[in-house]
């Protein structure tokens, strides 16, 4: 499955150009943003409006969080940065609605494409921070799969469509130990959703809105829960599972005994029980030679009462959708090309729909370019916080930021390094449009007031011990239902594997 992703990852370089349009007064749209930003700050508004600017107009990526205190737009001391973090207020809800109503990124047919994924801040060493789970890291030493404490975070975005490292966020939620993350990500979809159709980014006769996920989420249960909403689920499948056919036509059977729910098999290792794809398409690439999409209909899972659906109380239901196979004809970096396995809730898919649906699925690794930027160049993991509160704060601070920076991209001048290519203000990436925000900072208000002058407190005497030890945490020992975490049965030695063929 790794070189499945790597696949997929490769692929999501070779799409085309990006196509998002830019506003009659983008300025006054920044300008309005930032007001607005600064009304959803309900305790140390100034200091945490300042801190945001910082971090937009710092030289260089954040490296450490008192270093933004020394930046000239943060015009109070380290103190204030700290106490912002640790005590500010923040009414999520408001920003959650602004993000909604901002101008968003839409696909070449019209429709919103949302991007789920989770993104971890490890914290490995921090035995002081409490509810820390183990998130699950990729690549780490020699291409393992580890566990490493930290808060793992499920953020959406709205997608754009070719080439581009720009995304539209609009919701971060951090995971609680042992919580149920697709039952979490669901809820969060369907809140995302419906502030959408409430602001109107949605209205009856639009396409349904297409969400896309990777190979970690149950699609098919994620398609249920969201049922009732305008939405489309299209994700990544493990290249071991097994698919259903649709019931077969019921026949008399003599000898009596119920009849079949289920048809026959459809074995992803096993080619002999696909048979003919109902669609194929393929698609010349200029580094990956042809590309292949097959599509089977009406494919579903043979859902049994155990895991998520042990308490579903009524009749287990037939999820259908349709199963794409995509192919390449060779890799830029050599070696042999695996196939990656891709599972739409829709049913019907023609040619066109095919080649829609399995570029706008590459399109998903956009969102890691923007959890790149978020680690490497505005700090998101840099601070030492023990508080998970004040993690959430920071959080929603640089979803500020990079929503700026977003509204921000056809406004700012390219200051490109020497050795840089230049770009179209088009094609300007977020850390490029970062370096001349400071130079736009100033055409716009700033709603934070100046800081009153202070002298520092005296803190503790020299010389006296710290009386108050912060407690120790353990990692995932306790759960978000407040129980006792226990290992899952089907992690537990003497179980039968999976079936991979």
């Amino acid at each position: 499955m790794a070189v499945a992703s790597m696949l997929a990852r490769a692929l999501a370089d070779d799409s085309g150009p990006s196509g998002d349009s830019d506003g009659t007064d983008a300025l006054a749209v920044l300008a309005n943003f930032r007001t607005e930003w600064f009304a959803c700050l309900t305790g140390r508004a100034e200091e945490l409006f300042e801190l945001t600017d910082a971090v937009l107009c710092a030289d260089g990526p954040v490296k450490t969080l008192v270093g933004l205190a020394l930046a000239p737009e943060h015009r109070r001391g380290h103190g204030a940065l700290y106490d912002g973090l640790n005590h500010g207020r923040l009414n999520i809800a408001r920003v959650r609605m602004a993000l909604a109503t901002l101008a968003l990124p839409r696909a070449a047919d019209g429709r919103l494409v949302l991007a789920v994924d989770v993104s971890p801040w490890l914290r490995p060493d921090a035995a002081t921070a409490p509810r820390r789970s183990f998130c699950h890291t990729y690549g780490r030493g020699k291409n393992e799969h580890r566990m490493i404490p930290g808060w793992p975070y499920s953020i959406v975005a709205a997608l754009e469509p070719g080439r581009t490292s720009w995304t539209a966020l609009l919701d971060a939620i951090r995971l609680e130990p042992g919580a149920d993350v697709l039952a979490i990500t669901a809820v969060q979809l369907r809140q995302v959703v419906e502030r959408l159709l409430e602001v109107g980014q949605w209205q009856d006769g639009d396409l349904p809105i297409l969400i896309v996920a990777d190979a970690g989420y149950d699609l098919h249960r994620l398609t249920f829960l969201l049922a009732d909403l305008p939405v489309e689920v299209l994700g990544r499948l493990r290249s071991d599972r097994v698919m259903r056919r649709p019931t077969p036509p019921r026949v008399y059977n003599p000898e009596g005994g119920r009849p079949p729910k289920h048809g026959g098999e459809f074995v992803f290792g096993q080619p002999g029980t696909w048979g003919e794809p109902d669609q194929q398409t393929t698609t010349a690439t200029t580094r990956y030679g042809t590309a292949t999409a097959k599509a089977w209909d009406r494919l579903h899972p043979k859902l049994t009462r155990r895991a998520a659906w042990i308490e579903h109380d009524m009749e287990l239901p037939l999820i259908e959708g349709t199963v794409i196979r995509l192919t390449v004809e060779y890799l830029p970096g050599g070696g042999e090309p695996k196939p990656v396995w891709l599972w739409w809730s829709g049913t019907g898919a023609d040619a066109a729909d095919v080649d829609r649906l399995w570029q706008a699925f590459l399109r998903r690794f956009d969102l890691e370019h923007t959890f790149r930027l978020f680690k490497q160049t505005l700090g998101w993991t840099t601070p030492k916080i023990r508080d998970p509160e004040a993690a959430d704060r920071w959080t929603w601070l640089i979803l500020a930021a990079h929503t700026q920076l977003r509204l921000a991209r056809p406004l700012t001048t390219d200051l490109r390094r020497p050795w840089e290519k230049p770009a179209p203000p088009e094609r300007l990436t977020p850390a490029r449009v970062r370096r001349g925000f400071r130079n736009l900072r100033w055409k716009m208000p700033c709603p934070a007031g100046a800081p009153k002058p202070t002298r520092p407190g005296p803190g503790r005497p020299p010389g006296s011990p710290n009386r108050h030890r912060a407690p120790r945490h353990d990692v995932g020992r306790i759960l978000a239902t407040g129980e006792a975490h226990q290992r899952p049965t089907h992690h537990k030695k003497g179980t039968k594997p999976r079936r991979t063929a």
